[in-house]
């Protein structure tokens, strides 16, 4: 059962990096390259972000403690770290904010499309 759980977490993340892609340049094409750059940096932050929740739960398994501590605080502070980068970026480059925050959902849209694929495909 662990596999299964391993291959859908390694979907979650591929389904998340191309939709943040695809996302990117579809709008580099529609709306230019703020709105496309703007999504892009949201994408990245939401991988990033689902990334860090997989990292948290292997370690849920393996020693606690001080690592694992160190760790939520880590994942608490991430909201403040990327608050920050955001504005720094938006304030900077003039990227859209609203792009930006279409971008971090796109760890929502890899786990629904995951649990999506695990209903059409049961035993994969």
């Amino acid at each position: 059962m662990n596999d299964f759980f391993d291959h859908a977490l390694h979907r979650i993340t591929w389904i998340a990096i191309v939709l943040g892609a695809a996302g990117a340049v579809v709008l580099l094409g529609v709306r230019g390259s703020r709105d496309a750059g703007g999504f892009f940096v949201g994408a990245a932050i939401s991988t990033l972000s689902l990334e860090s929740w997989k990292i948290l739960a292997r370690g849920l398994d393996a020693s606690a403690g001080k690592r694992l501590r160190g760790l939520a605080i880590l994942l608490g502070a991430r909201y403040l770290i990327a608050g920050a980068v955001i504005y720094v970026i938006v304030k900077v480059s003039g990227i859209t904010l609203v792009a930006v925050f279409a971008g971090l959902l796109i760890s929502l849209a890899a786990v629904l499309l995951e649990f999506l694929y695990g209903l059409a495909f049961p035993h994969h």
